[in-house]
């Protein structure tokens, strides 16, 4: 970032239960939020198409799509940088809004939950669904441009705490504190599978980026590599001795990097299902872990008010970022990887050099604790999510 950011907007969300938290998850956040592109339209409405193939490209951010149209076989690129991007957050007050980020306007208020609102995801790339879960213990598919429910998915008994869709957009996982993960058809909105194994609560899910395995973190210290299209387990991932606070796949499904109460992250091959490498340093939990876009670099967030950057190919810590004064429950890399985002509950958000972990820029202005944080495509805006019941956007 060649300028530094300042607030744009201020967004409140009247009526949120202040000050409440949610113990079931490691972050203890109270709202969650998340960026997405507006939807991409590139037919006429009316007209159908048959998809064969698509590829994501990771910066700048795009997809390159494979169709067949009356017969023909067709390619489209879009670019997602030419669009103009929304994003979404989820309250204690069992409601979900869409904000445009340009102007902060509120776009449409999701209401339907009966509980707390506290799972949110966009179909990314694509961007025109919003699935949502929730403490009532269902999740809901809403259209971005109306705002509509169009299914709510029924069957968890206890309350859902995340969910994603998967890169192709024809499913939703979602994870609950009844020890079981779902897969539901966007479609038909009927359940696919479930997926059983676990001993104790989900906390945490993710697809790879060909959509077909997920991967399951749970309290029961494992994390479990499912086949999307038979709903069976593939491996289970046994290393960690306390709760998995974060699990996810690399942009090219070549590693697993598992985070841990237990103070350490893991990377493990996603083919055999063995752990390569220990991520060690932190000393307390950590609390959020990710990979760069090239799957070169890993940031780990944690307890004791630090983050780090190790290197996947060394496994070694390239640098550590020090400053904030509160634990550290969110970190992201900008699109070109070369900038970290992190959220603390010290009240600020920071702005890193990745590679030389020097602090770039203090996000000052919520009144609470920062729970969530995201840049969007281009890497020249920030959401920051609070306590404070604000979310605000950084230009």
């Amino acid at each position: 970032m060649q300028h530094p950011l300042s607030p744009g907007w201020e967004l409140c969300a009247p009526g949120a239960r202040r000050g409440a938290r949610a113990c079931a998850a490691p972050s203890r956040c109270c709202l969650t939020v998340s960026m997405a592109t507006q939807p991409v339209r590139w037919m006429s409405r009316g007209e159908k198409m048959k998809l064969k193939s698509l590829l994501l490209r990771y910066y700048p951010p795009g997809i390159m799509l494979e169709y067949e149209k009356s017969g023909e076989l067709k390619t489209k690129s879009l670019d997602l940088l030419d669009l103009s991007p929304s994003f979404i957050t989820g309250s204690y007050d069992r409601t979900c809004k869409l904000w445009d980020t340009a102007s902060g306007e509120e776009l449409h208020t999701l209401e339907g939950h009966r509980n707390v609102v506290y799972a949110i995801a966009f179909n990314n790339p694509y961007g025109d669904k919003i699935a949502t879960g929730s403490f009532d213990k269902t999740c809901k598919l809403w259209s971005v441009e109306t705002g509509k429910c169009y299914h709510t998915f029924r069957g968890h008994t206890a309350e859902i705490v995340c969910l994603s869709f998967n890169p192709q957009s024809t499913l939703v996982a979602t994870g609950s504190m009844d020890k079981m993960a779902k897969l539901w058809d966007i479609q038909s909105g009927e359940e696919i599978f479930t997926l059983k194994g676990h001993s104790a609560e989900i906390i945490c899910l993710s697809f790879n980026t060909s959509g077909n395995r997920i991967i399951t973190g749970s309290f029961d210290h494992t994390v479990a590599i499912w086949d999307t299209a038979t709903g069976r387990k593939v491996y289970t991932l046994i290393g960690h001795c306390a709760e998995i606070s974060s699990a996810l796949f690399s942009w090219d499904c070549s590693l697993i990097l598992t985070g841990s109460m237990d103070k350490t992250c893991m990377l493990w091959d996603a083919t055999s299902g063995k752990c390569v490498a220990t991520l060690t340093g932190h000393d307390d939990e950590i609390l959020d872990s990710c990979f760069d876009y090239t799957g070169k670099l890993i940031a780990t967030a944690s307890a004791d008010g630090t983050a780090r950057v190790f290197s996947a190919v060394t496994r070694k810590c390239i640098t550590k970022l020090e400053g904030h004064e509160g634990e550290i429950s969110k970190i992201s890399f900008n699109p070109q990887g070369n900038r970290l985002l992190t959220g603390s509950s010290d009240k600020t958000a920071r702005i890193w050099d990745a590679q030389t972990g020097q602090c770039l820029q203090v996000l000052e202005g919520h009144t609470d604790e920062i729970f969530s944080c995201a840049f969007n495509y281009k890497g020249n805006i920030v959401i920051t999510g609070s306590k404070d019941n604000t979310c605000r956007i950084w230009h």
